[in-house]
């Protein structure tokens, strides 16, 4: 096929996997990798000049979002479900728990990075909260219960 006419992309790399890239915006894939254990997330994140699109398209995920002032104050356990369409809004705080066969579609902007996003260490209770929800998923029941037992 012309690849003038059409773009196909694979969704199933490990990890953050840019995919298709059109003017202002790209598509992207989020699949587990190591950087997504959950007893190794130790932050939420935020773009300040886009919304970022998040759809789950298999297995599960788990939004985890802080709202959108200066520091956060609690975090917000959003499950996600499969097929709809979740807006993470401007500047909104906010990470994924993810089971290891996950594969999520983000859109945002083309530009979006480092650059014009912030990060926020997650506090001890925080951190509590983000296991606590891991421990619900099967991919992550013994290794949390481990966790907890120490």
């Amino acid at each position: 096929m012309d690849k003038n006419i059409l773009e196909v992309a694979d969704m199933t790399a490990e990890g953050y996997n840019p995919l298709i890239f059109f003017k202002s915006w790209r598509v992207a894939s989020l699949c587990y990798t190591g950087d997504l254990f959950p007893p190794q997330i130790g932050f939420l994140e935020r773009h300040n000049q886009t919304d970022e699109i998040f759809i789950l398209v298999r297995g599960q995920a788990t939004l985890m979002m802080g709202g959108n002032g200066g520091s956060v104050e609690k975090v917000e356990v959003v499950p996600m479900q499969p097929l709809k369409t979740y807006n993470v809004r401007q500047s909104a705080w906010h990470s994924v728990i993810v089971s290891k066969d996950a594969v999520i579609l983000l859109v945002e902007a083309a530009d979006t990075d480092r650059s014009n996003s912030e990060y926020f260490d997650l506090t001890p209770s925080m951190k509590q909260v983000f296991l606590s929800v891991a421990a619900k998923y099967p991919d992550w029941q013994a290794v949390i219960s481990a966790l907890n037992s120490d």
